[in-house]
């Protein structure tokens, strides 16, 4: 992970997974990171149900 772990407001998103998505792939972009690292994150939170959707979130940015 080169880039610096952004920051990303989840407070309102409860239960919309799609809104956490969209939220983490556009911090993910702006602090830099590929799109293969987008991809992965995409991949992995996507994997499981809504609390590993979270889990995997607070690996790759710094939730508010």
């Amino acid at each position: 992970m080169p880039y610096k772990k952004p920051k990303v407001k989840l407070v309102g998103e409860d239960g919309n997974a799609f809104a956490i998505l969209g939220k983490v792939r556009k911090a993910l972009v702006r602090a830099g990171a590929t799109p293969e690292e987008v991809d992965k994150y995409t991949k992995e939170a996507t994997t499981g149900d809504y609390e590993h959707l979270l889990l995997t979130t607070f690996k790759y940015v710094d939730a508010e």
